[in-house]
């Protein structure tokens, strides 16, 4: 192994409830007005309101930004800062999925420091101070919680990242109950994104180390074990508790060793169809594992027992082939969407894809495998 550097948020929390006793964390902080950063779907199925009768029996003024939506544009951003500085917070809770997790870093991050968000897009390039944060995630996927990266679209539909350590949050807090009622489909999509992760993570040409394939292979057991379970019943705490900490710790992995070639694809996807994130990254996992075997056969060796893949093919010894069709299999019982075509993908859309995919060399240049035009756009066939 190389030398390597890691990091991660400085303190995870990890038990049922948890989220109705944040009180006490925001007190060690020092915050007195905190913003809740969610957004409506959350509101309406009651998640926050034991929360929020706690926070505010505890005197704490506590104000509720919840107009985020999927791939949160640069105006949600923006709005949700505006409240936070009508409000005076001084703290932020991040409550919700992967775009509310990512608009909370924004948020304690620009209305403490003055930055604009133009300014800090981009890889390392927020310089100011950010207020106390606190992440809760309602759905185990993105692993957001525990990664320094924040998504936005922008105007033209392009999806930009901002990376910095300063969006690492103080505090991450995993309630398994808050995860309960998510819907099979919703399960299946953010299921398969944890995955992905920690696949990607474990073949990360750049930054792989010793500590993200440790996590990265936990991920995976965790995820393959529990994630069929999770879907065919959605009160199962054990497998939603499993699954919270399997979407943990592949977030751990791939924010110190970068995703590759499924997200590069998927991306252009989730932009141009509004089809969401973890199903783009489904609709061409296959495809691109297929195409890496030949340069990852001993990492996706190493990967087959995580997945169990003797037990879910008819190999039964180890090989990257037992662990790209132990995937196979997987994808199979999500229950979701198998092709593009599905979701009225077209031939004459795939060069604008891979044109697109191309575009993405911070995820392509990690991938075990060089991807060229062509063969991203062959891979976008195969996935049609």
């Amino acid at each position: 192994m190389s030398n390597f550097s890691f990091e991660t948020p400085p303190r995870v929390i990890c038990a049922d409830g948890e989220s109705e006793r944040l009180g006490d964390l925001l007190r060690e902080f020092g915050v007195s007005r905190p913003l809740v950063v969610t957004d409506r779907g959350i509101v309406e199925a009651g998640l926050l309101e034991p929360m929020l009768a706690r926070l505010r029996t505890l005197g704490l003024d506590v104000t509720v930004f919840s107009d985020v939506v999927a791939d949160p544009p640069a105006s949600c951003v923006e709005a949700a800062v505006a409240m936070a500085l009508a409000t005076g917070a001084d703290g932020v809770i991040g409550f919700g999925g992967g775009s509310s997790l990512d608009v909370a870093k924004l948020v304690a991050l620009l209305s403490r420091s003055g930055e604009t968000l133009d300014a800090v897009i981009g890889v390392g390039r927020a310089a100011g101070a950010r207020w106390p944060l606190i992440q809760v995630p309602t759905t185990a996927g993105t692993g957001s919680e525990v990664t320094p990266i924040a998504i936005v679209t922008t105007l033209s539909g392009e999806k930009q990242g901002v990376v910095s350590r300063r969006l690492y949050a103080d505090v991450a807090v995993l309630d398994a109950t808050l995860t309960l009622g998510l819907p099979a489909r919703e399960t299946a999509m953010t299921g398969i994104d944890a995955m992905v992760h920690a696949i990607e993570a474990y073949t990360s040409r750049h930054a792989k180390n010793v500590l993200s394939d440790t996590l990265a292979v936990r991920a995976l057991r965790l995820l393959s074990d529990h994630l069929v379970a999770a879907i065919e019943d959605g009160s199962n705490l054990e497998a939603r508790r499993a699954m919270l900490q399997g979407s943990m710790l592949a977030g751990m992995a791939f924010a110190n060793a970068p995703v590759g070639a499924v997200h590069a694809l998927a991306s252009p996807i989730g932009g141009q169809f509004h089809v969401p994130h973890g199903l783009s990254n489904a609709l061409v996992l296959l495809p691109v594992l297929e195409f890496n075997l030949p340069d990852a056969e001993a990492m996706y060796r190493e990967l087959s027992d995580a997945v169990r893949a003797s037990e879910r093919t008819w190999h039964r010894s180890a090989s990257g082939r037992a662990f790209v069709d132990a995937m196979a299999t997987i994808v199979g019982e999500l229950g979701l969407e198998r092709t593009l075509g599905e979701l009225g993908v077209i031939e004459a859309d795939l060069p604008g894809l891979a044109a697109d995919a191309m575009k993405v060399q911070q995820f392509l240049v990690n991938n075990p495998r060089d991807v060229s035009y062509e063969q991203a756009l062959a891979l976008y066939r195969e996935a049609l």
